[in-house]
């Protein structure tokens, strides 16, 4: 069984979706499956190995220029081969942060459009290469704003179509009427050429498959799964490296700098565990220069609150100095103001024996295993969240017995091994019922 993953790229911003992907995918291919990771619009960025194709579909720049400029829906395939240079939209993607979702509404529209909307041409290209050259069993959509690819895919390969739910009402609640209401209801339209749906929690495969009016069968729940081979093997000594710094305690976060990851409450915490703490943040995360504000905003807050030398910003990191944020702090944060998706920092956090304070909502009630590996706070409330750091700061027992029991469960249900093995048996189930559903037709039973 041959299977294309078509992940929707972040040029240059390390986004949760491509390490996901990417993670599956390597995981797939390690289990001797027959797997491959397609980019759409730019290159995708990981911090660990990018198994990624070079070849990059429904090229960012064609895309927009074929919405913007009708001239671009009619010109030749060289033209279109030049601006689908992957060192163009290398270059383009790492200057186009200022891009805001409330701007792409028209544009969003069309691609979901698929074959109706402007970007036909790149639909055609995109389908024709699968059709003739890759020829997949199944082809599964990295989110559901690719929704507009399904049905063009699956009359052109004859492919089962799996699409994933990670995070997209954030970017849709953003775009203002009338788009988004024409949005959601081609978003439910397209869920119609989906033979299943992925969620990686069940907040979330319950949330959004109510919005996409999909039914709860047709939505499969597998967690996200780590690569753990760099990661702790044995639960670290909280308590041995507290002491190592003299009990200087840290905070570590590790999200991208937008307002919902919750990096401002964080900040807004930090004078209330100063009062009794030697405390510090220690935050890094991608920045796109639409947030680059958001950033300076919270450096703006941590002086007005007297505690800018407690708060050290380190921008976007390497997987190397991931790891080393997660074995240099004493609890790991995700205060977020929006309710999760995805949670996959905090599931790396887990694996790396930190004790775990993050907002109850969305993924991490599911996550934290009734507060078994950390403990959850008042969304949006500072203090209440002040107060469930400092229980675990206070504390040494509970915060090594959070810690040991997210490191547990981290190898009990977040392995990359388990994440692929379960996605295969998805693929099997989809591809089997598609067959059968042939034959069906076929003979007219």
């Amino acid at each position: 069984m041959r299977i294309v993953h078509v992940t929707a790229g972040a040029g240059g911003r390390i986004c949760g979706s491509c390490l996901h992907d990417n993670t599956l995918v390597r995981a797939l291919v390690a289990r001797g499956s027959d797997a491959i990771l397609v980019p759409a619009y730019v290159p995708t960025t990981t911090d660990e190995e990018n198994i990624a194709e070079q070849r990059i579909v429904m090229g960012g720049v064609n895309v927009w220029l074929q919405e913007h400029v009708p001239l671009f829906r009619h010109t030749p395939a060289w033209i279109d081969w030049l601006l689908d240079s992957r060192r163009l939209l290398e270059w383009l993607s790492s200057r186009n942060g200022a891009t805001r979702p409330a701007d792409l509404g028209p544009l969003t529209i069309s691609t979901l459009r698929g074959m109706q909307g402007n970007q036909r041409k790149e639909v055609a290209k995109l389908t024709r290469w699968l059709a003739c050259d890759v020829r997949p069993d199944v082809v599964h959509l990295s989110n559901a704003l690719l929704l507009g690819l399904a049905r063009p895919i699956r009359e052109a390969t004859g492919a089962r179509i799996v699409c994933s739910l990670s995070g997209e009402d954030i970017f849709i609640d953003q775009i203002p009427a009338p788009h988004h209401a024409t949005i959601v209801k081609l978003l439910r339209e397209g869920a119609a050429d989906v033979d299943h749906f992925v969620a990686l929690n069940q907040f979330f495969a319950t949330f959004m498959g109510e919005r996409l009016a999909v039914r709860p069968e047709a939505v499969s729940v597998i967690p996200h799964g780590v690569d753990l081979a760099e990661f702790p093997p044995e639960p670290p000594d909280l308590v041995a490296r507290r002491r190592g710094r003299g009990n200087r305690l840290v905070v570590g976060f590790l999200a991208r700098a937008c307002p919902e990851k919750g990096l401002d409450q964080l900040i807004r915490a930090l004078p209330l565990l100063a009062a009794r703490h030697q405390v510090e943040i220690l935050a890094a995360g991608a920045t796109v220069d639409a947030e680059r504000d958001y950033i300076a905003q919270c450096h703006a807050v941590a002086r007005d609150l007297g505690v800018a030398d407690r708060f050290r910003w380190l921008g976007q990191i390497d997987r190397s100095g991931k790891l080393d944020l997660l074995a240099s702090v004493d609890v790991f944060l995700m205060p977020t103001t929006h309710a999760e998706a995805k949670g996959l920092p905090v599931i790396e956090a887990m694996a790396a024996g930190v004790p775990i304070g993050a907002s109850n909502h969305g993924a991490f009630p599911e996550l934290l295993d009734d507060e078994r590996a950390g403990l959850l706070h008042t969304p949006g409330d500072p203090a209440d969240l002040a107060s469930k750091i400092a229980a675990i700061l206070d504390d040494e027992s509970l915060a090594s017995r959070l810690g040991r029991h997210g490191h547990a469960l981290a190898r009990e249900r977040h392995t990359a091994h388990q994440m692929a093995a379960a996605h295969e048996a998805l693929y099997e189930r989809v591809f089997l019922r598609g067959n059968r559903e042939r034959e069906r037709r076929e003979t007219g039973s």
